[in-house]
């Protein structure tokens, strides 16, 4: 079969989005399809801009390529499953969250401060309804991203996991002993708050340390919060580390902490369980909440630093009950995120 995996690209911008898509690709070949990735590059500010994107990929024909037939495509994300396609499959990693849960947030939003915003948002929900209404079949990455699209447009998406490449890599091998620091591998951004574990660590009682991880345009102002906090010696952040690297802080960590805000899937979590490392996420982290079970494979705390730290000390102070989250998170994902072989299967089947 002759399959599209449809991606919209924000030009210098790497993230889960795009190792998502490289991963299906690769996965689509290897189970005997001729797969590609089909790119269209955008951005999406001023809000103006959205409505050209959704018209670009509206009018994308992809219907056939150098005189074959495409067979399906499959989207992941906002605006690519407004592309029509007799046998169109949607496998959602979110909606455009400013114009849905993140409208009105008094930290996150960006497009209702825009004043072409509120009209642009109803566009956005009235091509949603089409496209994704339109989909043979809608899967969603989380139960997170599940629920949201049903509270928002009262589609049902079916969830459907799947394991990122570090999750594989980590999966392979046996575990390392617990080190000392928790390791926060993201994109370097507001909405992933690394900020809010920084504060954290003004606030440990034990030697515990944190190792940041990502790129992404906080980048400065979270190097400048550890200096004006006078924790050099206590957190460490690296930027743009190899895949190697990657698994190896993952190995030699105490712990992982992820605590975004309302997050899709975020694979730092099934990342984090393919080490056996415990998990520590908040209460209103959204997709981890799926897989970290409060003292069964992690610590669920508020988002607060105080508590965060907690946290922390606590995985620092009682390693045997660490060890045997990380084991259970372990368990947990072999047996609850299928491999790619029953993915692809399902989103074809």
């Amino acid at each position: 079969m002759r399959v599209a995996v449809l991606h919209p690209q924000t030009a210098f911008t790497r993230g889960g989005a795009e190792l998502h898509t490289e991963a299906l690709v690769r996965a689509l070949r290897e189970s005997g399809h001729d797969a590609e990735q089909v790119t269209i590059a955008g951005k999406w500010y001023p809000a103006t801009e959205l409505a050209h994107q959704m018209a670009v990929w509206r009018s994308f024909d992809i219907s056939e390529s150098n005189g074959l037939k495409v067979d399906a495509v499959i989207a992941l994300k906002f605006p690519a499953y407004l592309a029509a396609h007799e046998r169109k499959i949607v496998w959602l990693i979110h909606q455009h969250r400013s114009a849905y849960e993140l409208w009105d947030h008094p930290d996150f939003a960006d497009l209702s401060r825009q004043e072409e915003g509120p009209m642009i948002r109803r566009l956005v929900w009235n091509s949603d309804r089409l496209g994704l209404g339109e989909a043979k079949q809608v899967f969603t990455n989380s139960r997170n991203v599940a629920e949201r699209l049903w509270t928002s447009l009262r589609l049902r998406g079916d969830v459907l996991y799947h394991r990122s490449p570090a999750t594989e890599a980590l999966l392979a091998r046996d575990p390392e002993e617990l080190g000392d620091y928790l390791f926060y591998p993201s994109r370097l951004e507001i909405l992933k708050r690394q900020s809010l574990a920084i504060d954290a660590m003004r606030h440990v009682t034990t030697p515990v340390k944190l190792v940041l991880v990502g790129r992404g345009p906080d980048e400065r102002s979270l190097q400048e919060r550890v200096s004006a906090h006078g924790l050099q010696d206590r957190v460490r952040l690296e930027v743009g580390v190899s895949d190697e690297r990657l698994h190896e802080l993952y190995r030699g960590a105490l712990g992982v902490y992820f605590g975004p805000f309302d997050e899709d899937f975020g694979y730092v979590t099934t990342e984090g369980f393919a080490a056996a490392r415990p998990v520590v996420t908040l209460t209103d982290s959204g997709g981890p909440l799926e897989f970290v079970r409060d003292e069964e494979s992690g610590l669920v705390a508020t988002p607060q630093p105080k508590a965060i730290a907690a946290a922390f000390d606590r995985l620092w102070s009682d390693r045997e009950a660490a060890r045997a989250w990380g084991l259970e998170g372990h368990r947990l994902v072999r047996e609850t995120v299928p491999e790619w072989p029953a993915v692809v299967a399902r989103l074809l089947g």
